[in-house]
């Protein structure tokens, strides 16, 4: 994992140093087990993480499958953002696939972050944009981008992933079915 003052820095700009230490005050480190779950479908989000290691899984169960949204790895936020920002009960599973370990704030400890340090709203408003970047360059590919260039781009900036995780969590977040992931995959690996 990048240094926690780095990785704050990288996602949120240049803070001083008196800044930093105020932040790392509020996080404490946390651990899940393979398959402990971080939140549940129906609770309400009380904590917001970094991923220092290991991997998590967010998914939903429908009647007629299994969704994997999306899959969190070292470096990155999470948390249930429908929970956690607004206190509705969370769409989302998110559970450890691996064991791993966290940088994590409590919702009333970052409520208590907002009151000491005015400046938060502003780095919780960044984190927000962010959130809706992602989103948006997520829906963008879906919508544009050929099922092989999803792969191919996803493959290019999560490749670590295709060696841990089944194909099958792979292909849920890139929009696919199985089968085409595996298609793909096999003239992938036919180019080779």
């Amino acid at each position: 994992m990048t240094d926690f003052t780095t990785l704050i820095q990288q996602h949120f700009g240049a803070l001083s140093a008196n800044d930093l230490n105020t932040i790392c005050m509020y996080f404490r480190e946390e651990k899940l087990g393979k398959n402990e779950f971080f939140t549940q479908t129906g609770q309400r989000c009380n904590r917001l993480s970094i991923v220092k290691s290991g991997i998590l899984r967010i998914y939903a169960l429908s009647e007629e499958k299994e969704i994997t949204q999306w899959l969190s790895v070292p470096d990155s936020f999470i948390t249930e953002v429908v929970g956690f920002f607004f206190h509705q009960p969370n769409r989302w599973n998110i559970q450890a696939f691996t064991e791993v370990e966290l940088l994590t704030i409590t919702k009333t400890d970052y409520q208590k972050l907002c009151k000491e340090f005015p400046k938060w709203n502003e780095i919780e408003k960044q984190f927000i944009i962010k959130c809706f970047m992602m989103m948006e360059d997520r829906i963008f590919s879906h919508l544009s981008m050929t099922a092989e260039e999803r792969y191919n781009r996803y493959f290019d900036h999560q490749k670590e992933l295709f060696t841990q995780v089944p194909f099958q969590y792979i292909a849920s977040v890139l929009g696919m079915t199985p089968e085409t992931f595996s298609r793909i995959r096999k003239r992938q690996a036919e180019k080779s």
